[in-house]
């Protein structure tokens, strides 16, 4: 059996700090929206109606 630096060792690439030629994934300009926004609004819409109906049913 190999030992652990040469089992990987074939595998590897003559230059690995070469670009990738399929990059996985793109920079941060290709993020799309995450939705954090739509979260944070309806966090603030349920306090709100929490609050209303606390004030008018005291």
């Amino acid at each position: 059996m190999a030992g652990g630096d040469d089992f990987y060792s074939k595998d590897r690439p003559e230059h690995p700090g070469m670009e990738e030629d399929r990059p996985r994934g793109g920079g941060p300009e290709d993020r799309p929206g995450t939705g954090h926004r739509h979260v944070v609004l309806w966090f603030v819409v349920a306090v709100v109606v929490i609050l209303v109906l606390f004030f008018i049913f005291i």
